[in-house]
C-alpha cells in the first residue's frame, strides 16, 4: 500500500472503523458506506439554540422510531421519538467524505506524500484542477441513489419497505439489552458506484434513445397498421448501454450484501413492537431506499450455557405485564406445608415461595406476587410514574404418588378412617352433590 493511504488511514482510524494500513479498496468503500449513513445530517439533525426545542419532537423520525402495536388502530401505530441534537455529525459526515475522496484520487495521494496535510488544503483552496472538490451529498448519492438526502420529500421515487423478524429471549425484554442483528439486503455496488460499468462509462442506448421502450409498427391488413410498445431488446429496457460490465455486479448495478444494525431492546418493551430504521431497506440507483421495519419477537425458552442464562426465569411465560410460573409440590408439601422454594428471576434476584407447617395448598391454586412481573415499558407508564412492575402468578401443581407401600397404605387408611368416625364426616354429603333417590 502507498505511503499516502497508510498515513491517511492512520489519521482517520477513529472514523474509518476497523481499517488498517492493508485495507483494500472494497473495504474502504464499505467503511464509507457505513459511516456516511451513521453521521448523515438527516439522521442527526441540529437545531440552533434560538430555535424552539419542541421542534425536535416529530411524528416520524430517522432514528429508529418505536411503534407499539395498536389493536384499535392497527394502521396508525403510535410513534414518537426525540431526535438527537447533534452538530458534530455534519462535521464527521464531511470528514468521512473528504477522506474517501482523498483515497480515491491519485493526484491527492501524490500531493499528500510530498507536502502532507497542508498541501492537500492548499490544493483544495485553488491549487488543483477545477471541479475536483465534491459536495459530500453528491458523493453520498453516488453510493445510495436519490439526491443524497434521506426522507420522503422531493418527489423522488421511493423503494419498497423491508420487514424482518428479530427474536430475542424473554431475559432481554426484562433487563433491556444493546445488541446487533444482520440482514441481507440489496445494496448499490460499491465497486462501480451503481453505474454497472467497470470504467464508469455509460452510454445512452442508440436504439431507443434512452427511453427503454420501442414503438414498433405492425401491419394487420393492407392499409391497416398497429403501433405496439415493447421493451427495448438492445438495452433491456434500461435506456443505457455499457461496454465493459463491472466485474462485481456484472452490470446489474446492485449486489446482495449482509448489513449489521444496532438494536436497542428497552426494558418492558412489548412483544411484536415495530422498530423502524429509516431508509435502510433495499437500495437502488433508481430510487430512495425504503424503511427497514423490525418486528421484535420472543424466542422459545431454552437453558443457555452462560451462568446468567441458567435461571428459573428463563422458563417464565409472559402475558402483557405479568409473568407466569408453575411450581410442583409433593403430596406431603401440599398437605402438611413446611417447605421453601427459591426461584431465580430473570435478573438474578431470588423470589422465595414458602408455606408454614399445617398450611395446605390446594391443587391448581394460583398465588399472585405483586411487583415481580415484567417492568412496564416507559411509553406505557402513567404520567408521573418512573417505574412499575406487573405481577408474578405462581400456579401450584400437586403430584400424587403412583403407588404406595402396603404398610404405609394401611397406616394412612387407619388414620383417615379414625378421623372420619371421630368427626362424623360424610364425604358424599360434605361434597354437596345431590343424593340419589328412587323416583318410583
Amino acid at each position: 500500500m502507498d505511503t499516502f493511504k497508510a498515513r491517511l488511514l492512520t489519521i482517520v482510524s477513529s472514523q474509518l472503523l476497523g481499517l488498517n494500513k492493508d485495507a483494500s479498496e472494497r473495504e474502504i468503500k464499505k467503511a464509507y458506506r457505513t459511516l456516511s449513513k451513521k453521521y448523515h445530517p438527516d439522521k442527526n439533525p441540529y437545531v440552533p439554540p434560538h430555535h424552539n426545542p419542541l421542534s425536535l419532537l416529530r411524528c416520524t423520525s430517522s432514528k429508529s422510531p418505536l411503534q407499539p402495536p395498536d389493536k384499535s388502530h392497527p394502521t396508525q401505530p403510535f410513534q414518537l421519538t426525540s431526535q438527537r441534537n447533534d452538530k458534530s455529525a455534519h462535521d464527521k459526515f464531511v470528514a468521512v467524505a473528504e477522506a474517501y475522496e482523498c483515497l480515491a484520487d491519485e493526484e491527492q495521494r501524490r500531493i499528500y506524500d510530498q507536502y502532507g496535510h497542508e498541501g492537500i488544503e492548499q490544493h483544495k483552496r485553488g491549487g488543483g484542477r477545477p471541479g475536483q472538490h465534491h459536495d459530500p451529498f453528491d458523493l453520498f448519492s453516488r453510493f445510495f441513489g436519490g439526491s443524497g438526502h434521506f426522507g420522503h420529500g422531493g418527489g423522488e421515487r421511493r423503494g419498497p419497505n423491508m420487514e424482518v423478524r428479530v427474536a430475542v429471549p424473554l431475559r432481554d425484554f426484562y433487563n433491556g439489552r444493546d445488541t446487533e442483528f444482520t440482514v441481507e439486503k440489496q445494496a448499490i455496488c460499491s465497486e462501480c458506484e451503481g453505474t454497472g460499468s467497470a470504467d464508469g462509462q455509460v452510454d445512452t442506448c442508440d436504439v431507443c434513445g434512452g427511453r427503454g421502450m420501442r414503438i414498433q409498427r405492425q401491419q394487420l391488413a393492407p392499409g391497416l397498421f398497429q403501433q405496439v410498445q415493447t421493451t427495448c431488446d438492445a438495452c433491456g429496457g434500461k435506456g443505457k448501454k455499457i461496454k465493459h460490465a463491472c466485474p462485481v455486479c456484472h452490470g446489474s448495478r446492485v449486489v446482495r450484501d449482509p448489513e449489521t444494525h444496532e438494536l436497542h431492546v428497552e426494558r418492558g418493551m412489548p412483544r411484536g413492537v415495530r422498530i423502524t430504521y429509516e431508509n435502510e431497506a433495499d437500495e437502488s440507483p433508481d430510487w430512495v431506499a425504503g424503511d427497514l421495519i423490525v418486528h421484535l419477537v420472543e424466542t422459545d425458552p431454552q437453558l443457555g450455557t452462560e451462568e446468567h442464562e441458567k435461571t428459573d426465569g428463563t422458563f417464565f411465560r409472559r402475558r402483557g405485564k405479568d409473568l407466569f410460573w408453575r411450581e410442583v409440590l409433593s403430596l406431603r408439601e401440599a398437605w402438611m406445608g413446611d417447605w421453601k422454594r427459591n426461584i431465580t428471576h430473570l435478573d438474578g434476584h431470588v423470589v422465595q415461595l414458602s408455606r408454614k407447617r399445617g398450611e395446605v395448598v390446594q391443587p391448581n391454586t394460583v398465588e399472585s406476587i405483586e411487583g415481580q412481573g415484567m417492568p412496564i415499558w416507559h411509553q406505557q407508564l402513567p404520567e408521573g410514574v418512573d417505574e412499575a412492575y406487573g405481577a408474578l402468578h405462581v400456579e401450584y401443581v400437586v403430584v400424587l404418588p403412583d403407588q404406595m407401600e402396603k404398610s404405609m397404605e394401611k397406616d394412612f387408611w387407619s388414620i383417615w378412617d379414625k378421623w372420619r368416625r371421630k368427626k362424623g364426616v360424610d364425604l358424599l354429603k360434605d361434597s354437596g352433590r345431590p343424593t340419589l333417590h328412587d323416583e318410583l
